[in-house]
């Protein structure tokens, strides 16, 4: 029988090559894709051997092509932490639009199922409490934050034109906080940025009073619910996520605790637009796709702190 065949779009990021794993595991030919502008080829230099793999270097903004037939897509390209799309606004805003608008024709072209890759970030700073699908969100467009959760509202609303309008297999997953190996020490959220400080034994820095909540899901997890999506029958969005929800401050200190070092908490002032609530509402997950978090934060947290332990070894080797 012959192996279906999956383009997966931000391949050499964290979650990308996740998932690029993950297909690879489950028996399908997987094309990766990415221009590299935050992903890693080391992240999936271990998949360059497989005959099942190969790697397209390509900004999906400008033009894509993918010569023979296509089964699936993911589009998981995009910055996705603050200081990546603050820093590259614009290719943030192409990437959500231009880049998903030339994903969807691809799609259209090749008559394959496309899944778009959102975020808890349409949610915006939410006035509802756990997020549910249903919920519009309270974003502000032209805040600094805008310039990605406006992007990635668009590529919510351009996706269900295309399967209104022509009919388009589509699926979309709404990605709530994600943690695990391969994540960047110099990512800028709250988890590498606590475990970066603390391994390095600086103060954690702990931006407001460290009241906000989020909600940690283990990528192994999150991959998981991602795939069952693709598969499934279900066309409107899906928040996979763990409903696990955590303070800021009490996620700092459980870092202290974990590492075991003297890092003392220091606070910042809290940047514009920053969520105070984030914790995603599963239910539909688990009704439409029998899914839920199976690793705890203390499950996921161990190989996710060897990880950035033998990062930092490398950096300070290769400085010596």
């Amino acid at each position: 029988m012959e192996k279906k065949r999956i383009l997966i779009t931000g391949a050499a990021g964290f979650l990308g090559s996740h998932l690029c794993d993950k297909f690879i595991a489950e028996g399908y030919l997987v094309t990766g894709m990415d221009n590299l502008i935050t992903g890693s080829m080391e992240n999936i230099d271990h998949l360059m051997k497989l005959k099942e793999f190969q790697f397209y270097h390509c900004d999906v903004s400008r033009f894509v092509h993918v010569p023979g037939n296509l089964d699936y897509i993911l589009h998981f390209a995009s910055p996705a932490s603050p200081i990546d799309y603050l820093k590259m606004p614009i290719q943030t805003l192409k990437v959500g639009s231009l880049g998903t608008h030339n994903l969807l024709g691809l799609a259209k072209s090749k008559k394959a199922r496309i899944l778009i890759a959102s975020t808890s970030e349409v949610y915006g700073d939410p006035l509802v409490h756990p997020q549910k699908e249903e919920y519009w969100g309270n974003v502000n467009p032209i805040g600094p934050r805008g310039v990605y959760d406006e992007a990635k509202r668009f590529q919510e609303a351009i996706t269900m034109a295309y399967h209104t309008f022509h009919g388009l297999e589509t699926r979309i997953v709404r990605i709530f906080n994600t943690y695990g190996p391969r994540m960047r020490l110099d990512d800028g959220r709250a988890l590498p940025a606590f475990i970066g400080q603390a391994l390095r034994g600086e103060d954690i820095t702990v931006f407001g009073d460290g009241s906000q909540t989020r909600s940690f899901c283990y990528v192994e997890d999150q991959v998981e619910g991602i795939y069952r999506l693709l598969l499934s029958d279900y066309v409107y969005p899906v928040n996979i996520g763990n409903p696990d929800e955590i303070t800021i401050k009490q996620f700092a200190e459980e870092i202290v605790r974990l590492t075991g070092t003297d890092s003392k908490i220091i606070y910042k002032p809290l940047p514009k637009d920053d969520p105070m609530q984030r914790k995603p509402d599963i239910g539909k997950a688990k009704e439409l796709l029998g899914w839920e978090p199976r690793f705890s934060r203390a499950q996921g947290l161990k190989p996710t702190l060897e990880f950035f332990k033998s990062k930092l070894k490398e950096t300070v080797t290769s400085t010596q």
